[in-house]
């Protein structure tokens, strides 16, 4: 099997040996990843003997890399694109948010048995920090992370409006939720956008826009005190939505939250230790942003 490996540098300093459990990545690509940095310094940090490394797997040995897994006495993988759908098929079991997202980030070899997690979910949730039960929350995008949101939304209690710029996949994941609760969708535009912060208490931006310095259409004069607004855009660390909506009195969420807390959660189903969170936030926000 031809794939790729990413070692990070800090594993020269380490001692790793034939009782070393192995944790890592797979994706394609997969070089541009900060799990392996984040990790690695946790395991250190707790003095545990696991490395994390980074494989890059081409769609099409995608069963040959999970059967890897069994054979080699991989502990974990995390999963990511264009691998998180389809290797949900390959697993033993999924867990309740894989099953219902349709989609693994995590995986666990418990005595040859591959169970799948999507810990976006959690790591949306830890992230957010609120209580959502009753309230009214506006989601961009219906994507991968967009299901992951809906979801833990939903499940947890508060109603949903879903606005996709094409509207039909936007329906089909409130048909995939609504038996969860009160979950609605229409198309992403600015007075739709509008109308829907008209009564929210939360807004996320599950789409890339902002990545690139895009301002999103129907948020002026929307947002204020009472809004939560999460941007899952994560470089730059402030986007134009997350810059407008401090200057309106709301309570932002950074996008680098949930990428660290859905790392934290897959260090938890792995290790079974509470994940050093000051530490890997740390290595985050120095890869990220260089601080």
């Amino acid at each position: 099997m031809k794939m790729k490996r990413a070692m990070d540098t800090d594993l020269r300093t380490r001692s790793i040996d034939a009782t070393t459990k192995i944790v890592g990545v797979i994706g394609y690509p997969v070089a541009h990843s900060l799990s392996p940095q984040m990790h690695n310094s946790a395991f250190a940090h707790l003095g545990l003997n696991y490395v994390y490394l980074a494989w890059e797997v081409e769609p099409s040995k995608l069963e040959w890399a999970i059967e890897g897994v069994r054979g080699l006495g991989i502990v974990g993988l995390n999963v990511t694109i264009p691998h998180k759908e389809r290797v949900a098929r390959l697993l033993d079991e999924l867990s309740e948010e894989a099953e219902m997202v349709g989609a693994v980030n995590t995986i666990h070899n418990v005595d040859d048995k591959l169970l799948g997690y999507n810990t976006d979910v959690e790591g949306f949730r830890r992230a957010l920090g609120e209580e959502v039960r009753g309230k009214r929350a506006v989601v961009l995008g219906a994507g991968g992370a967009g299901k992951a949101v809906v979801y833990a939304l939903v499940s947890d209690g508060a109603s949903c409006i879903i606005l996709n710029r094409t509207e039909g996949k936007a329906k089909e994941l409130m048909q995939r939720y609504k038996e969860l609760g009160d979950v609605s969708a229409g198309e992403f535009n600015a007075s739709n956008l509008r109308k829907a912060l008209s009564e929210a208490d939360i807004l996320v931006n599950a789409t890339p826009l902002g990545m690139k310095g895009e301002v999103i259409e129907g948020v002026e004069g929307a947002l204020g005190e009472h809004l939560i607004v999460m941007d899952l855009v994560y470089n730059p660390r402030e986007t134009p939505l997350l810059r407008l909506a401090r200057e309106r009195g709301a309570r932002v969420v950074e996008g680098w939250k949930m990428l660290l807390y859905q790392g934290a959660f897959s260090f938890e189903i792995w290790t079974g230790k509470k994940a050093p969170l000051e530490v890997m936030a740390k290595v985050l926000q120095k890869k990220l942003y260089g601080i």
